[in-house]
């Protein structure tokens, strides 16, 4: 079940909202106040429930697609049957619209939003090209925005990580449709590799990645990042070398190491948030 619902993702997606909520949307308030905030605690759980049943309900639509893309991974998977998968799934977003509750009425309606949105993806928006891959970054993002309502931080700055971060995760579903093209043809899944190309997909993966200079140099030299300015410099060196081996890449492997240099850059990016002031853990205990 672990491996069904992703969990190393989920500890991710909770240890870089609180990151967030401490370094960049409440960075005033002292930090026993956001690590012991309940009503935070309850945001970062009912996420963590609705992104576990996310994965479960699309692992129950993708069963057969995956046996082709990731056999290895499948027959774990198949280790849990249907029906507990589907058990699961709907307690987990049972215990996520509690959660919310707590929070505020505001907030159920929020998560209640977040899973039919979930669903629907998995269920249809995911089998169309554009469509499916915009819906899949939005939803993928989604938790940070529930912690950025609930502290009412819109700084522009914010907005700027926020699309840095999309156009991220844009370039990772676009490539790992390129991983996956095998298992979509066979299930009939019209992604914009399968409908349009594997030429016109890396043309757009091009595109978004210099797209990724925008949001990246507003951050280098209009605001305030601190030591994260490595992070970018970094992901720009990354970003490069993804480019030419892009271009150079027709395998299932060859797109597997490219997906994996854009998961290690959005993962360094959730840690690398505690370089935006090193000193801030010092300054407010």
């Amino acid at each position: 079940m672990f491996s069904v619902v992703r969990g190393y993702n989920i500890l991710v997606v909770v240890i870089g909202q609180y990151l967030t909520s401490i370094y960049i949307l409440a960075p005033e308030k002292p930090l026993k106040d956001v690590l012991f905030d309940i009503n935070l605690l309850m945001l970062v759980l009912a996420s963590a429930a609705t992104i576990a049943g996310g994965y479960i309900i699309n692992n129950f639509y993708d069963s057969e697609k995956d046996l082709i893309n990731r056999p290895l991974k499948s027959r774990l998977d198949r280790l849990v049957s249907q029906n507990t998968k589907l058990s699961f799934y709907f307690v987990l977003n049972f215990l996520a619209a509690i959660m919310a509750s707590y929070v505020s009425f505001n907030a159920v309606l929020f998560f209640a939003v977040y899973i039919f949105s979930i669903w629907l993806y998995s269920h249809k928006l995911k089998k169309m090209p554009f469509i499916g891959n915009l819906t899949s970054a939005i939803l993928t993002i989604t938790p940070f925005f529930a912690i950025f309502l609930y502290y009412k931080n819109l700084d522009t700055v914010i907005f700027v990580h926020a699309i840095f971060l999309f156009l991220m995760i844009s370039m990772r579903e676009l490539t790992k449709d390129l991983e996956n093209i095998k298992g979509d043809i066979a299930q009939n899944y019209i992604t914009i590799p399968v409908a349009y190309g594997e030429k016109a997909s890396k043309k757009m993966l091009t595109i978004l990645a210099l797209a990724t200079s925008i949001p990246m140099y507003l951050l280098l030299f209009r605001y305030e990042v601190g030591y994260m300015f490595l992070f970018f410099y970094l992901s720009l060196f990354l970003l490069v070398i993804f480019l030419f081996l892009l271009w150079r890449s027709s395998t299932k492997i060859h797109y597997l190491i490219l997906h994996n240099i854009l998961k290690f850059i959005i993962l360094a990016g959730v840690f690398c948030i505690l370089l935006i002031d090193v000193s801030v853990i010092l300054n407010r205990i």
